[in-house]
């Protein structure tokens, strides 16, 4: 800037107010996109609640999706450990327009190589269905790729 030349200080306000406004808009877009990823949008008005325990919930966590034929059907709402069976206990709200037939199993899938996690319903062909807080009895937890490796390598069936 040139010495005893001025800004105009109605330009630099308004300059300001505009890069004001977009960084409250990108900060309550962030809110937004964390508060509906992490499954914190969950309302119990729409959903109902299953149980599951698992041998090995790994790469699980609140948030993940629940899936039925490759469609999300639900979010995993809760996961703790069981101290006293050393099992992954899952909570899951499932929308409810969606009936589960109570002989459902559950599996830890995977996305891919590079993909995350998700728990996929296999639906079973019970005539009745799962209410709320009824537990699957069928799971089967996530399998780790690396054993699986060393098992193909080293040529053992254990």
């Amino acid at each position: 800037m040139k010495p005893g030349v001025r800004s105009d200080p109605m330009k630099e306000n308004k300059l300001e107010v505009v890069i004001g406004a977009v960084v409250l808009a990108v900060a309550l877009g962030f809110v937004v996109f964390v508060y509906q990823t992490t499954g914190l949008s969950v309302s119990n008005s729409r959903h109902y609640d299953l149980k599951a325990d698992f041998r090995s919930a790994d790469g699980i966590h609140v948030g993940t999706d629940v899936r039925l034929a490759g469609v999300k059907v639900g979010t995993v709402s809760d996961l703790v450990l069981n101290v006293e069976t050393y099992r992954a206990e899952a909570k899951l709200a499932i929308e409810n327009k969606i009936d589960i037939p109570d002989d459902s199993a559950l599996t830890v899938s995977s996305e891919g190589l590079l993909g995350g996690n998700f728990i996929e319903i296999i639906p079973g062909a019970s005539y009745d269905y799962m209410q709320p807080g009824d537990e699957f009895l069928d799971t089967q937890g996530s399998v780790s790729l690396i054993s699986l490796l060393l098992k193909f390598v080293s040529g053992t069936d254990n």
